[in-house]
């Protein structure tokens, strides 16, 4: 059977921008206002595709209650005002619409909360290369008391924990609202939950087809190199902030 390597072009980088998850109560929800206060300083932007969900703040999985009236879950809203300095979030049901009639606080008992989240991945088209590796702690289980002969006895190892670091050469642009000049700022945001790679490994028209490696992550640091014979770069170091899911084969 003939074999088909893969070249690099097949691969993307996907993001979700740091400090974009949020959990909050129902003495968050401004009725009156259409508003929701979240906690400050995080990473929201005017134009953000958002969802609400219930979940639960124990286990992290899907909670019980019903979200504040006017807001459904699975549906994609977007973000028309978040003030860094307050917490105060507004959202529309369109971009740039107008902010969604919310007529009560909802329902929801501890350990539940609503969580506001980046809706999901989004393609960051300015990457010139991601790289991500994967290795694995040693545990020395030599014991004492082995037999003496012509030659030293070896140590026994067995394999520890796993460990991943990765790091993505993004281009500079001229356009604010460029997840690649994002994730220059996101290095320095002090919250940054919510923050997220999908790393594909061959990108095709569906995810059936498509292989990826997805993870929750930590960035670490942003090193940018300007010359003048080339576009400028930064170059993106991230860590796993848990175990990276591996979708490597594919389901026609």
């Amino acid at each position: 059977m003939a074999v088909t390597v893969l070249s690099g072009t097949s691969g993307a980088l996907y993001y979700k921008p740091a400090g974009t998850t949020c959990g909050f109560g129902t003495a968050a929800v401004s009725a009156a206002d259409d508003e929701i206060t979240l906690i400050a300083n995080l990473g929201f932007r005017v134009g953000d595709p958002v969802e609400f969900s219930v979940v639960n703040s124990q286990t992290g999985g899907a909670g019980s209650g019903t979200l504040p009236a006017g807001l459904s879950a699975s549906t994609t809203y977007y973000v028309i005002a978040y003030s860094s300095t307050t917490g105060i979030m507004e959202v529309s049901a369109t971009a740039g619409g107008a902010a969604v009639n919310i007529t009560d606080a909802g329902t929801i008992a501890a350990p539940n909360e609503f969580q506001v989240a980046y809706a999901d991945f989004a393609a960051v088209g300015q990457v010139q290369s991601w790289s991500f590796e994967i290795s694995r702690a040693e545990i020395d289980v030599t014991t004492i008391g082995q037999p003496s002969g012509k030659y030293a006895p070896f140590r026994s190892y067995i394999a520890g924990f796993a460990d991943g670091s990765g790091s993505a050469t993004v281009y500079v642009t001229n356009e604010d609202a460029s997840l690649a000049n994002r994730m220059v700022e996101d290095v320095l945001l002090l919250n940054q939950v919510g923050c997220g790679f999908k790393l594909y490994t061959d990108k095709q028209s569906t995810e059936l087809l498509s292989r990826s490696i997805t993870m929750d992550a930590v960035l670490l640091t942003a090193s940018q190199t300007i010359n003048p014979d080339d576009a400028q770069q930064v170059e993106i170091t991230f860590r796993p902030a848990a175990a990276p899911t591996f979708d490597l084969t594919t389901t026609a």
